[in-house]
């Protein structure tokens, strides 16, 4: 089983990757930042949707939003933050390399580092060219993520967070000449210790936005902040953003 199967790290690290700052700021990027500000009732695909974080707000804006997540569990949980967030959102359990639906959105968003999870790189690539597929022709795929650069300022000395009864510390391995890292997580509650790790490849911007144009997008962009500032030496994220042609 690959580590993004296992649902005992989504749900055993909740505390840590659905955090209650999490949702909110996940909230505020989507309500302020002109990236995603999209006309009125887009259609929009929020791609490895997990608990809803980013396709309630998303909902909230009055865009027609659909998550998709290889997790039912995770879509339940979603699907119950839409009902409590008083927003409606379509949930679809499938994964990424073979979720596919023609035309049929406006928008496709991967949100929070959730692409390059594939061992083989030509399965993340296919993951952008089925965003391509389902977008409309003049629609827009968004990735953000932690890039090549922005990841040598993060990694370095264990990292510990603090949840309700305990702690997390973060261990980031870099693999394989800058192509993966692996991220080694303990929690640790009381006298009990639970363990995990996920392996993932990381991009820099030419490299991601290379593959967005083999995938078949124009006019991609980099972006270093949900502000839209310049993707250069002050970034904080990698956001690149690619367009399908209107016409074939």
């Amino acid at each position: 089983m690959d580590w993004y199967e296992d649902l005992n790290l989504w749900s055993g690290f909740s505390a840590v990757l659905f955090s209650p700052e999490r949702e909110r700021r996940a909230a505020e990027v989507v309500a302020t930042s002109p990236l995603l500000a999209f006309p009125p009732g887009s259609r929009v695909l929020d791609q490895c949707c997990g608990v809803g974080v980013f396709t309630a707000p998303l909902a909230q804006q009055g865009y027609r939003t659909t998550g998709v997540d290889l997790h039912a569990e995770l879509l339940d949980r979603a699907a119950v933050v839409c009902a409590e967030a008083k927003v409606e959102a379509a949930f679809v359990q499938a994964d990424v390399r073979e979720y596919v639906a023609p035309g049929a959105y406006d928008v496709v968003l991967n949100l929070y580092t959730s692409f390059g999870y594939f061992e083989d790189p030509e399965e993340n690539l296919h993951v952008l060219r089925n965003a391509h597929a389902s977008l409309a022709p003049g629609g827009r795929l968004i990735v953000d993520l932690l890039s090549k650069e922005t990841y040598a300022s993060w990694v370095g000395p264990p990292k510990i967070v603090d949840i309700p009864g305990g702690m997390v510390v973060m261990r980031d391995t870099i693999l394989d000449d800058w192509s993966r890292y692996r991220t080694d997580w303990t929690m640790v509650r009381g006298n009990t210790a639970e363990h995990s790790s996920l392996t993932c490849y990381v991009y820099s911007a030419t490299e991601l936005r290379a593959m967005f144009e083999q995938a078949g997008f124009e006019s991609v962009e980099c972006f270093g902040d949900w502000d839209a500032r310049p993707y250069d030496g002050g970034a904080n994220r990698l956001i690149v953003r690619g367009t399908r042609a209107r016409t074939a």
